[in-house]
């Protein structure tokens, strides 16, 4: 998947939902994850993926897969 291939709301969303996806695979739930509605306004529209908060828990479950998938 590269940038490239998105333009536009629907393909924000479609990044949007794989992100919860791949995140749902290693048990990381972003309750607030989703797309920033104010970015659609701007007159070249550039989609923001908002992360949103999150608790303890999922910043150190976060940590860890990161850690992971750089190899440490």
């Amino acid at each position: 998947m590269t940038a490239e291939r998105f333009s536009g709301n629907a393909a924000a969303e479609e990044a949007r939902d794989e992100l919860m996806k791949a995140l749902a695979r290693t048990g990381i739930v972003l309750p607030s994850l989703s797309v920033d509605p104010v970015s659609y306004s701007y007159q070249h529209p550039r989609p923001l993926i908002e992360l949103g908060r999150c608790n303890l828990e999922t910043t150190f479950k976060l940590i860890a897969a990161l850690r992971k998938a750089a190899g440490r």
